[in-house]
């Protein structure tokens, strides 16, 4: 499995405040979206999140977005060290993605770009 690049998550209370000092550290411009009822910012290599604490709280526990050119292939690759998938693959605007804890306990989201894919499995336990 091949990792393309790797999103930093960081929840923040205000996130227009937050928004504005990532933009001038990056030389980024933040593209926004929603993620049920969490505002989202990316912005170069940071995931800026802000919304309901019960919502955040499942977030947090996320260490990083880490994007592959397969989310088909991550899964196997996961499923052959005998990590955990939590979630997914599951489409998403840009692509799918799935949620994995490795065997040592750290929990990630793996993104791909491609449309939805043959394999769909439901979310079980940490859901986003």
């Amino acid at each position: 499995m091949e990792i393309l690049g790797t999103t930093l998550r960081v929840c923040v209370d205000d996130l227009e405040a937050a928004v504005g000092v990532y933009e001038r550290l990056t030389g980024s411009r933040a593209q926004r979206f929603q993620r049920g009822g969490v505002s989202v910012a990316a912005v170069g290599a940071f995931l800026l999140m802000s919304g309901p604490e019960h919502e955040l709280e499942v977030l947090r526990k996320v260490v990083a977005t880490l994007a592959v050119k397969d989310v088909d292939e991550a899964l196997g690759a996961l499923t052959e060290v005998g990590a955990e998938i939590i979630a997914g693959p599951l489409p998403t605007p840009v692509g799918r993605n799935l949620l994995a804890r490795h065997p040592d306990g750290s929990v990630f989201e793996y993104v791909d770009r491609g449309g939805p894919g043959p394999t769909e499995r439901q979310p079980a336990g940490l859901s986003r």
